[in-house]
């Protein structure tokens, strides 16, 4: 196996100018087994996503759940309400339209049917500060880049909080403009059409883009007729007034009137809960957050443990309780550099060796079937076991034995977890690539290298 893996390492082109940081231990023991600059700080991308779900088990606990709330100061009085009613977001990254839907109902179920006052977001359990401290300007308008804030709402149950789904598909006949559907229907954003569909064998060359500050989505080129649809997810600016906007359609669809404006705002001490929804336990939300990769949830995750264990629900705050959870699995956080939870920062560092030695430490934890359990499996074609590597290592030495976090950004390609071998005995494993001229070459390299240990 050494000889197999130097030989890959060594020789691939690749590699050549990149930096390869590779750590494989027993996970029976823990002992290091392979090491290959295992010890070099290296940007892990979404790997550090390992670390942010073990902290928040570790903090939370499998049942946590996120409560999002209805209430007001003022009087009902002839199924009108004489004043403000408050939405207040405590953080679920969960929430849909359908969950505005069924609060808007309760309220209906209560006798109001007007509201002679304001409808008021209020964001305040977390700050107000959106973006991570080193999220690049080009990710601003990406679902993956998305704003970070404690009343936030997704458009599908993969969870992508703060974003709406654009799909686009070509007219009936060639000259037509493309048609546009954006989930979840709304007028918060604004679409900009101007792509047009063109002959079968023409070119399919469209973009989809949101301006800088605004929710104005411009729509350009060209779409053969016949082609098949385009889906991409685009994070909203402002996800606070995004989820009061979808609240208000739901009360309107209720056949509730409101005569004020929506609005953000804090609730009054004075305030009393109308109804409330809670969200799916940790347990359940890991899947999504793990297997797909969700950034939004990794940097919520980061601000409630902010807010839970010191009042705060900040980066400064949550990045400090990630640190002291993460150095009471043995694992030498001084050796880092920690910025964030969702692993989209470039200042990022953690040496290979680390994180296998995590991946081994966690092992023991009463919630460790709920963390492996949220890994993405190599080879499983259905999106909520697979995840980012239903498509990859499909041969069978690896199909459903390879467990494991995969992390991209922009020259980094990063995979780390835990492999099946035929000889029966586990193996924990970091393969983490920088430098790369191409992310996609790094996946390449990392399967054949885990396909190395998976034969043994």
């Amino acid at each position: 196996m050494v000889q197999q893996l130097n030989q890959l390492i060594e020789n691939d082109p690749d590699l050549k100018g990149a930096i390869a940081g590779i750590s494989i231990r027993s996970a029976v023991s823990g002992k290091i087994i392979y090491d290959h600059q295992g010890d070099i700080r290296l940007r892990p991308a979404s790997n550090m996503k390992l670390l942010t779900a073990a902290a928040a088990l570790n903090v939370l606990g499998e049942k946590y759940t996120f409560t999002t709330e209805v209430l007001t100061d003022a009087q009902v009085k002839k199924n009108t309400l004489k004043g403000n009613l408050f939405l207040k977001g405590k953080g679920d990254p969960t929430l849909i339209k359908a969950d505005f839907d069924k609060m808007a109902l309760e309220i209906k179920e209560l006798g109001i049917k007007r509201i002679k006052g304001n409808l008021v977001g209020d964001d305040s359990h977390y700050d107000d500060v959106r973006y991570s401290l080193d999220q690049p300007w080009s990710d601003e308008t990406t679902y993956y880049g998305a704003q970070i804030s404690a009343l936030t709402a997704s458009p599908t149950t993969d969870y992508d909080s703060g974003s709406v789904k654009v799909k686009v598909r070509p007219g009936i006949k060639i000259g037509d403009k493309v048609h546009v559907k954006v989930t979840p229907k709304s007028n918060y954003v604004k679409i900009v059409n101007n792509a047009v569909t063109v002959k079968e064998d023409g070119k399919k060359e469209i973009t989809i883009e949101r301006e800088h500050a605004k929710n104005t989505i411009t729509i350009e080129g060209t779409f053969p007729v016949n082609a098949k649809a385009v889906n991409e997810w685009i994070g909203v600016w402002d996800p606070t007034r995004y989820a009061i906007t979808l609240f208000k359609q739901s009360l309107a669809n209720q056949g509730i009137a409101l005569s004020g404006k929506i609005t953000t705002g804090t609730v009054p001490d004075t305030a009393k809960v109308l109804t409330s929804h809670q969200s799916m336990p940790l347990s359940e939300l890991l899947v999504p957050f793990m297997k797909l990769s969700n950034n939004v949830h990794a940097e919520i995750l980061i601000k409630e443990m902010g807010k839970v264990m010191k009042g705060e629900g900040s980066w400064e705050k949550g990045l400090d309780i990630l640190e002291t959870e993460t150095a009471k699995f043995g694992v030498n956080t001084k050796t880092m550099v920690i910025r964030d939870g969702s692993g989209i920062s470039h200042v990022n560092l953690i040496p290979a060796n680390q994180l296998t030695l995590l991946l081994f430490a966690v092992q023991k934890e009463k919630w460790f079937p709920v963390y492996l359990s949220s890994l993405p499996v190599a080879g499983v074609q259905n999106k909520m076991v697979g995840g980012s590597l239903r498509n990859r290592m499909k041969n069978s030495s690896t199909v459903g034995k390879v467990k494991a976090k995969t992390g991209t950004i922009s020259t980094v390609s990063t995979l780390s977890g835990y492999v099946s071998p035929r000889s029966g005995q586990t193996l924990i494993f970091s393969i983490m690539l920088n430098n790369m001229l191409d992310e996609s070459t790094g996946k390449k390299i990392e399967d054949r290298l885990v396909t190395i240990l998976a034969n043994q």
